[in-house]
């Protein structure tokens, strides 16, 4: 187990909270405390932590035990016991045990080595974190072959196993020193670790078992996507050494492109909106571009430069609820430069004015 406090003051529910709002308690945290999210070195603890916390209380046996014996009910339980039957990707919609996390925080190695995970990046519009939709992700990597199905071996035909490991790929010797048992592992000098010999390599891959290969994939953006969030594709990566084990997973980073008409943070949005000193001093409506389309907003009268007006929920919304941020528009006024000679009579004929007191 990873800590010890109560599994319910970690999620923060009552004793007796029902099963959706034990759910909506882990996703919520989960979500803050994701490692692919949170980049601080405390998060890994806390997410494991918390997810502990829910598998144990989201399964009525094991939660059984636990309030009866607390952490000494399921202190037998492997990370395998306790999360087998925990679909965290349908909780946290693709941000669950991807790739090798699982075996990252709970140090599962009973698994057979698979290929290693791949990374790609995608830079999306904010109208497509606003909405939310399927987007193309272009990738080139090695993947197996599909002529013999990555074992190398011509088809019809198959990879003879070493004889010298047994096609393990390794030798071990025991050895006995003073009443200590010593092992040694190391890699088969017959076969160089492969485990088997190709007699008729391939034509297609040459005998490597792999080809590249370029294709493209489509992956959904959920609705608020944060910056740099990271959406995975299992086993879309590259594939395993050895044939026979399942490839890696294909994570896709998403962006926000550069747009020329907001600055975004989270989920709000920041603009800067220039408008004339008379404008600023009397008031007016002014017309900003939103991502719904083109709003107006009154700008007071006396509206200092770099002062903040706010569009209430114009922003971008948030991951996991829906709810839009704010749209902070910077009033940026400008003095002009030249002037006509009407311009310049009145503006002298103010400048009289406030010499004398506001007094006409």
């Amino acid at each position: 187990m990873a800590g010890h406090d109560d599994f319910y003051e970690i999620l923060g529910v009552p004793r007796d909270a029902d099963d959706k709002a034990i759910r909506d308690a882990f996703r919520q945290l989960a979500l803050k405390y994701h490692p692919d999210r949170n980049k601080d070195p405390a998060a890994s603890e806390k997410f494991k932590q918390i997810a502990e916390a829910y598998a144990v209380l989201s399964d009525p046996k094991k939660r059984a035990e636990y309030d009866v014996r607390g952490r000494a009910g399921v202190a037998g339980f492997s990370a395998e016991d306790l999360f087998g039957g925990v679909d965290f990707d349908d909780i946290l919609g693709g941000l669950g045990f991807g790739g090798g996390m699982f075996d990252r925080l709970f140090g599962r190695r009973t698994r057979p080595v698979r290929g290693q995970d791949l990374e790609v990046r995608i830079t999306v519009p904010l109208e497509r974190i606003l909405h939310g939709g399927e987007e193309p992700v272009h990738i080139g990597h090695p993947m197996a072959c599909q002529a013999c199905h990555g074992s190398g071996a011509k088809a019809g035909t198959t990879p003879r196993p070493c004889t010298a490991c047994g096609g393990a790929g390794q030798q071990v010797r025991h050895e006995r020193r003073g009443g200590v048992s010593l092992q040694q592992i190391t890699t088969c000098p017959a076969c160089g670790g492969r485990g088997t010999f190709i007699d008729t390599p391939c034509p297609e891959c040459g005998g490597s078992g792999q080809a590249r290969r370029e294709e493209v994939l489509t992956v959904r953006v959920p609705v608020g996507a944060e910056e740099g969030m990271a959406l995975r594709i299992p086993r879309r990566g590259l594939p395993a050494e050895k044939p026979g084990l399942p490839p890696g997973d294909l994570f896709v980073i998403v962006h926000a492109a550069p747009d020329p008409r907001f600055e975004r943070q989270d989920c709000d949005l920041y603009r800067t909106e220039v408008v004339n000193v008379v404008d600023a001093v009397l008031g007016a409506m002014i017309d900003v571009p939103t991502l719904d389309g083109p709003a107006s907003v009154r700008m007071p009268a006396g509206s200092q430069p770099d002062s903040v007006l706010r569009l209430r929920g114009k922003g971008l919304p948030r991951f996991g609820d829906g709810v839009r941020g704010d749209l902070y528009v910077r009033v940026q006024v400008r003095v002009p430069e030249h002037l006509t000679a009407p311009q310049r009579r009145l503006f002298e004929q103010l400048r009289t004015l406030q010499r004398g007191g506001g007094r006409e």
